[in-house]
């Protein structure tokens, strides 16, 4: 069998191993492949590993060996699942691997927002502790979580994670899910928007959620809420978060996910005022990457052994 990685690079830059894969059969790593090199480097591959590396129906219609397409993430948006359903080549991708990370990563973005961590620290680092009159000093206000509701906007294995650290702050929960089967703590996503004090975005990209957030959503929550979204990017109307965050409309973002990334310079969000954005980290420590190795490779022999699993284009 064999089986390229387009973009290797991310998930493991050096510090684990490509054994699980290796062992398979020959495996092909490139640590980046751009869009003119997809079809070269995959032409005899069997099975097709991306990242972020879009597999394209022009793409996929050029590959005639293409047996397999495997996604080294859980969100598939990058590869165009009906062509593949046209060649009868599954796509698998890894559901669960990074779940506590996200939420972690969640939360850490929050707690910046509301803590200022980083900020305080860095205005220590730059001499004010040293120079004030005072004990202590403060910049800009100080928010406590307990009391408060978080709102999640897709409950499915993160979003419930999300939720369970949550509950251990002492928050009230909501949630929004197209298909809620009548979970308590699912509500209507414009109750949701309108009584959360933290909205956190943990939903797949889709035509029917692509900007969710936008200029009628976010004129619906309160001016004092937070935005959190380490989900896609393209849930957000970036420019029009951009002006509510500038006009007092919105009190901060913390953001992981932009709609392009890297972003370009002239993204609005990257000089918008308290907004927290980190470069797509939220899925990305050691333990989760090892994960994210083991269960790819487990999606390969199942495939080779005839019985693809985590499927997402059946």
């Amino acid at each position: 069998m064999r089986i390229t990685i387009l973009d290797g690079h991310t998930t493991n830059p050096g510090d684990l191993s490509w054994e699980p894969l290796e062992q398979i059969g020959d495996c092909e790593v490139h640590a980046r492949t751009a869009a003119a090199d997809i079809v070269a480097r995959a032409t005899r591959a069997d099975v097709v590993l991306t990242n972020k590396t879009p597999l394209s129906r022009e793409t996929i219609a050029a590959l005639p060996d293409l047996k397999c397409i495997g996604v080294l993430a859980t969100g598939y948006n990058i590869v165009d699942i009906a062509a593949a359903r046209e060649r009868g080549i599954p796509v698998c991708n890894v559901p669960e691997y990074g779940t506590p990370n996200v939420a972690q990563a969640t939360f850490a973005l929050l707690l910046e927002l509301t803590n200022r961590v980083g900020h305080h620290a860095a205005l220590v680092r730059a001499g004010r502790w040293t120079a004030g009159p005072d004990f202590c000093f403060w910049e800009g206000e100080l928010v406590e979580l307990a009391g408060r509701t978080l709102g999640i906007v897709g409950y499915g294995r993160i979003g419930r994670a999300v939720a369970t650290i949550g509950r251990a702050f002492g928050m009230r929960i909501l949630a929004w899910r197209r298909n809620h089967g009548g979970d308590p703590e699912c509500v209507a996503l414009d109750t949701l928007l309108r009584e959360s004090d933290v909205v956190s975005l943990h939903c797949p990209l889709s035509a029917a959620t692509e900007r969710l957030v936008n200029a009628a959503t976010l004129a619906t929550m309160k001016p004092t809420a937070l935005l959190v979204n380490t989900a896609r990017g393209g849930l957000v109307d970036e420019a029009a978060l951009a002006a509510a965050l500038d006009a007092g409309q919105l009190a901060g973002a913390g953001l992981d996910v932009l709609s392009v990334e890297p972003p370009p310079a002239s993204n609005p969000l990257l000089a918008a005022r308290n907004c927290i954005i980190t470069p797509h980290v939220a899925w990305a420590t050691r333990e989760a990457r090892r994960r994210l190795i083991a269960v790819t490779a487990d999606n390969v022999r199942a495939f080779a052994a005839g019985t693809p699993r985590h499927v997402v284009n059946p």
